[in-house]
């Protein structure tokens, strides 16, 4: 079993700190992922993940490796993390919000999905046991089941009949994970996913029956899918009550920073979403005083770092003039500067939060920093 260890909780909420162990190093918690869908984090060379932005583990993403550059590739070059040179951890997920968010290519079956490449068409299936196949041969560090992201809103017949698809492919997931073995000589883990949109009796059904399995980690999947944040809040709040103390717990693809917070105050420990680079890329920043976009004419001539509290590449060699400017003239270094910075202030932020935690101050300094963090500039 993954080894998933708590140090220290908070004594006025659920938020905690602890560590996980792999084959490529250990992970501290709270911790965030920075999304490298397709093997990169986009705009960002792994060089300065590793040293500037000091990211612990990445997320990939299943389907995408799939359909390119495809299994056979990754086997040739042994596995992910030789092939994109990142020796640190990996985690991949099962390609079921990919396909969901295909809704006009896909038809959801008993065992499986079938659906169309958005890149060229091609007919491809999906089922539990083919989806553990594809993450033996990527060789990410923690793998996730195949599961059915149901939208929002969505009736209770439609959650309860996709909660329950979701269980019984997790059985199949379960027992394909069990029948082989990593191809690359490094163990792997399996993380379920809990469903049931924003029904509490069907959460705590998919909790049960994922317990029954005795995963590695238990995953939230099903929000930050336009469900209004509150509605976020309580069901992660109530969701990680029914969730074991011992084991790992994912929030998948959330959120702004001041989420990534509120959500830690419930009970969770690891987190993804491509929000820092992909807002990066739009020139929008984040900072210890707030949400900046470098695209407004009044840091035309600011010479000053997008954040002095900061010490990223970034930070350290640029001014915010220059980064509009850049952005102006449509130059791709641009992309690459802004998404640094984002990246960088992320992680320090679950890292202030752990050291927080740690220390006995969590609550307090989560609420000035939230005001702080989540003003729009």
């Amino acid at each position: 079993m993954l080894k998933f260890s708590v140090t220290e909780k908070d004594n006025n909420s659920k938020a905690r700190a602890g560590f996980f162990e792999t084959a490529h190093g250990n992970v501290e918690t709270p911790m965030f992922l920075p999304v490298g869908t397709q093997g990169t984090v986009k705009a960002v060379d792994q060089n300065y993940l590793e040293k500037d932005i000091k990211a612990q583990i990445v997320l990939s993403n299943t389907y995408h490796l799939y359909l390119r550059p495809g299994t056979e590739v990754l086997e040739e070059a042994g596995g992910l993390h030789k092939f994109m040179n990142w020796q640190k951890p990996i985690l991949t997920d099962s390609g079921g919000y990919q396909v969901f968010s295909l809704s006009e290519l896909r038809k959801i079956k008993l065992n499986g999905v079938e659906f169309r490449s958005h890149l060229d068409g091609s007919k491809h299936f999906f089922t539990p046991e083919k989806v553990i196949q594809i993450q033996r041969s990527v060789g990410s560090d923690l793998m996730m089941v195949l599961d059915e992201c149901t939208p929002y809103p969505c009736d209770y017949d439609y959650a309860m009949n996709s909660m329950n698809l979701t269980s019984d492919w997790a059985k199949l997931n379960k027992e394909a994970f069990e029948k082989t073995k990593p191809l690359y000589g490094k163990k792997q883990y399996l993380l379920g996913i809990i469903q049931g949109s924003v029904y509490k009796d069907l959460r705590t059904k998919s909790v049960e029956d994922l317990i029954k399995l005795d995963f590695d980690g238990y995953a939230i999947g099903g929000l930050a899918v336009g469900e209004p944040t509150d509605k976020m809040y309580e069901m992660t709040d109530f969701t990680t009550d029914q969730m074991p103390e011992n084991k790992l717990r994912y929030l998948m693809g959330v959120g702004r920073p001041e989420n990534i917070l509120e959500s830690i105050e419930r009970g969770i420990d690891i987190f993804d979403c491509v929000m820092p680079t992909r807002n990066a890329r739009h020139a929008i920043v984040f900072t210890w005083n707030g949400v900046y976009s470098l695209k407004n004419s009044k840091y035309k001539d600011d010479f000053e770092k997008i954040d002095n509290s900061c010490n990223c590449y970034t930070c350290s060699n640029y001014s915010k003039a220059y980064i509009k400017h850049l952005f102006n003239a449509g130059e791709l270094l641009a992309l690459e500067l802004a998404s640094i910075h984002n990246l960088h202030f992320y992680l320090e932020l679950v890292t202030e939060a752990r050291r927080q935690i740690m220390n006995g101050n969590f609550g307090e300094w989560k609420k000035k920093t939230v005001n702080k963090i989540s003003i729009k500039n």
